[in-house]
């Protein structure tokens, strides 16, 4: 195992035969002695997140990217992380319910407040960064793509400048040629050809910083709605078909509310 910022720190006093473990491991090893000794797998998962403390790190060929820029955290790639450490001790259905859901158990009784709580403040907060600037960045980003297949449908004939606008056009201000120029200008990433999950990910979360400090408060708040109701139309459209009923407004707001 490596990690970007060099060597896992040691958590003091933690030893095994002898020898100090690196935080990851220490974690991972009391996560599953907490489920085999009867702990509910959620919990010490939760738990777990809470102790974790590398941003980032290589496994078997893979980078996990866990925090982006330094504020948006990826609780669930995090939890994949983990899960597969206790893939023996750990219902598959249950794990691929969260990870490709994100729908937590139902045989336990825990809230967004205690969520909040388990993974500490500062992770909760990081986690909210996640969920507005990537995951309803996203959704922003497919409504807008939405508006302007509409619009290019109903044109019938001639030229429209406005249906010939890309959706980053519409929304950022500038073609994604120009907008990749400038993410690599501030970060020094040259996002070229097939590029990584991850690095999307954190390309989108810096679009969503540059729209926030370039547009006016009302249009941030426009566009953020129109995100927020593209994430709940796709939650309750994959809830009907999933699960044969609709999962209400309410229900929505209380899974992903600030």
């Amino acid at each position: 195992m490596s990690t970007a910022g060099g060597p896992a720190p040691v958590l003091e006093g933690d030893l095994l035969d002898g020898r100090p473990l690196p935080a990851p491991d220490e974690v991972i090893l009391r996560m599953r002695q907490a489920i085999a000794g009867g702990q509910h797998w959620f919990e010490a998962l939760l738990d777990a997140v809470a102790r974790w403390r590398i941003p980032e790190e290589v496994v078997a060929g893979r980078r996990y990217r866990y925090l982006i820029a330094g504020e948006a955290f990826d609780w669930l790639l995090l939890a994949e992380r983990l899960l597969d450490e206790a893939a023996d001790l750990v219902p598959a259905a249950a794990r691929d319910a969260l990870l490709w859901q994100n729908r937590w158990p139902a045989d336990i009784d825990i809230d967004d407040g205690e969520f909040a709580r388990r993974i500490g403040p500062a992770k909760h907060s990081a986690h909210l960064n996640y969920l507005y600037g990537v995951l309803v960045e996203e959704a922003l980003q497919l409504s807008v793509e939405e508006e302007i297949h509409k619009e290019v449908r109903s044109r019938v004939w001639g030229f429209d400048e406005r249906v010939d606008e890309t959706m980053y056009q519409r929304i950022y201000g500038k073609s994604r040629d120009e907008l990749l120029a400038l993410h690599y200008q501030e970060t020094g990433s040259l996002l070229t050809g097939d590029v990584a999950l991850d690095d999307w990910k954190a390309f989108t979360y810096w679009l969503f910083k540059r729209r926030l400090k370039s547009q006016d408060r009302a249009r941030v708040a426009s566009d953020t709605r129109k995100g927020l109701a593209q994430l709940t139309r796709m939650e309750l459209a994959v809830s009907e078909r999933r699960f044969g009923a609709r999962l209400d407004d309410a229900d929505f707001a209380a899974r992903y509310s600030a």
